[in-house]
C-alpha cells in the first residue's frame, strides 16, 4: 500500500493571487494506516471575510497571534518529505501553495499531488456527486466537521485508500505516473525556489 501525505487547506477565499491560507491540516498514512498529523493556523496578513469564516469558522481573533506562510512551510515541508501529496479538488490547494512559495521563494514539499476528487469520479462511477462529505457519508466514514483542515485531511486520506484498494482488487496499476493518467490530472508538483541556505535548514 503507497505511503502518502492527505492535507487540506483553509483559505480567505478562492483567488490564490489575492487570498490566502489560514490553516493547513495534513495527516501521514503509512501501510494503510493514519498516523501523526501536522496543523497548524496561519496569519493570513489581512481579515479573514464573513463569508469565508462562515465556511470554516476561523476567526481574525484566531490567527493574529499564529505564524506567517513563509514561517509554516518549513516544517510543513520536512512533515511531507517526499510522499506523494493528496487532496480533495487537488487544484484549488496546489495553486494556493504553487502561488504562495513564488512569492514567498520558501520551501515546498517535493512529492506529486494527487488529487481524489478526479480518482473518485473515474473508480466509483454515478454517484450524484463527488464532494468530500458525500464520498464519507457514502463509505460510512464515521465523521464530525467538515471545512476544517486536519479533518478534511483525514476524511480524503480514507478516501484515497478505498481508492487504492479498489483499483488493487482490479489489477489497476496504483504506482503514482498511472494515478495521475487515470484522473487526467496534470503533473502537479511543487515548484522548488528556496534559496540553498534555507533549504538546508540554516535560517
Amino acid at each position: 500500500m503507497m505511503d502518502f501525505v492527505a492535507f487540506d487547506l483553509e483559505t480567505t477565499g478562492i483567488y490564490p493571487d489575492e487570498d490566502a491560507i489560514v490553516e493547513i491540516g495534513a495527516v501521514k498514512f503509512l501501510d494503510g494506516l493514519p498516523q501523526d498529523d501536522f496543523c497548524t493556523l496561519v496569519n493570513p496578513g489581512r481579515p479573514i471575510p464573513e463569508e469565508a469564516t462562515k465556511v470554516h469558522g476561523i476567526t481574525d481573533a484566531e490567527v493574529r497571534s499564529q505564524p506567517a506562510i513563509r514561517d509554516v512551510m518549513a516544517p510543513f515541508t520536512d512533515y511531507c518529505g517526499d510522499l506523494p501529496l493528496v487532496a480533495h479538488n487537488a487544484k484549488f490547494d496546489f495553486k494556493f501553495l504553487e502561488t504562495t512559495v513564488k512569492r514567498e521563494r520558501c520551501k515546498a514539499p517535493t512529492g506529486q499531488v494527487i488529487d481524489t476528487y478526479g480518482l473518485a469520479k473515474k473508480v466509483f462511477p454515478g454517484m450524484l456527486n463527488y464532494r468530500l462529505e458525500t464520498l464519507t457519508k457514502y463509505f460510512e466514514f464515521p465523521n464530525t466537521v467538515f471545512h476544517r483542515a486536519s479533518e478534511d485531511a483525514e476524511y480524503c486520506g480514507k478516501v484515497f485508500l478505498r481508492i487504492l484498494e479498489t483499483l488493487e482488487k482490479n489489477n489497476i496499476s496504483t504506482r503514482v505516473e498511472s494515478l495521475v493518467e487515470l484522473g487526467e490530472m496534470k503533473k502537479m508538483v511543487l515548484p522548488q525556489l528556496a534559496s540553498q541556505g534555507e533549504q538546508l535548514g540554516l535560517f
